[in-house]
């Protein structure tokens, strides 16, 4: 059985092309959104932002993006398991029209926000990578609009996250909601993708080829205890409590885009890690890293393990 908070691929759709469509009010909360589209060849979506902010990223296919007197192309990328790819910022009170030069596939990650920042071109090359964790634990971070990457937002906070199959993200499970020992206090959306071992680009030459991973979220208490199957197009909505593992299976790399946004007066992605499970971290040290990650680069697939990297 599912859980409120999972809504499985299908489950969340708006039509018009819209493959996800969660909005602050359909969430339950009050800031975090998330539109997949469809884009068909030269047929433009045009959205007015009202109080949202909104980032840009290709999943799949270029576009080009007009706000304005600003004029983007985002060369994209064939799939979220073949490259890094650029992005554009567009701020609230904004009209904004989207044209992708092929079959596309966007996602439109929201916030509510206040305050009015420019519009902004990304080059996938200007997005750092990390690798976090060690041994099984070893993943994939993209930063593409991590606070510390991206100050031009007022809310929104984004990051791309890729697990080789047989590993496990997101660990230590970790919080940030309205608990006294949390820092910051931030709604967050899940959005998975999953390929498949032996291609790049696998999980698009078979959408819905049956694979899947797990995700945990769980509050001490009990109050909240998730923890589903999810398959490609799933979405998971953090509401509150410690979340992760998300692991994915063997054979089956696992895609998530991680869209965050709160209350407080400063973008901040800082966490707690569950207590009980916070020694792991200096387990790490004594672990070698996976030498599949980093996964991608703005190059594409990288082949071979590359040197200074981040636990």
């Amino acid at each position: 059985m599912t859980h409120p908070w999972h809504l499985p691929a299908g489950s969340a759709t708006a039509g018009d092309g819209r493959l996800v469509d969660v909005t602050p009010e359909s969430a339950g909360w009050a800031y975090c959104g998330l539109q997949v589209r469809t884009l068909t060849a030269d047929q433009p979506i045009e959205l007015a932002t009202g109080n949202r902010e909104l980032a840009v990223l290709p999943l799949r296919g270029a576009m080009r993006v007009e706000v304005g007197s600003h004029r983007f192309r985002l060369d994209g990328r064939d799939s979220v398991f073949e490259r890094v790819s650029d992005w554009a910022y567009v701020p609230i009170d904004a009209e904004v029209r989207i044209t992708a030069t092929a079959d596309a596939e966007v996602a439109l990650a929201s916030a509510t926000a206040s305050t009015r920042y420019d519009p902004a071109y990304v080059a996938a090359g200007d997005v750092a990578v990390e690798v976090r964790g060690a041994g099984p634990a070893t993943r994939q971070v993209t930063n593409f609009m991590s606070p510390e990457r991206f100050d031009g937002a007022d809310r929104l906070m984004c990051v791309e996250l890729l697990t080789p199959d047989g590993n496990w993200s997101s660990y230590p499970p970790h919080r940030h909601d309205d608990s006294p020992e949390c820092p910051v206090n931030n709604e967050e959306i899940y959005y998975f993708r999953i390929g498949r071992s032996g291609g790049a680009s696998a999980a698009d030459d078979d959408p819905g080829s049956g694979g899947f991973g797990w995700h945990r979220t769980y509050t001490p208490d009990g109050d909240v205890d998730a923890n589903v199957q999810v398959g490609d197009g799933d979405v998971f909505l953090v509401h509150r409590g410690y979340h992760g593992p998300c692991a994915a299976v063997p054979g089956y790399p696992m895609y998530y885009l991680n869209v965050l946004a709160g209350p407080g007066g400063e973008r901040s992605m800082a966490f707690c890690d569950d207590p009980s499970h916070h020694w792991v971290r200096d387990a790490w040290a004594s672990m070698p890293i996976d030498p599949r990650c980093p996964m991608t680069s703005a190059d594409g697939v990288v082949p071979v393990a590359g040197a200074g990297r981040v636990r």
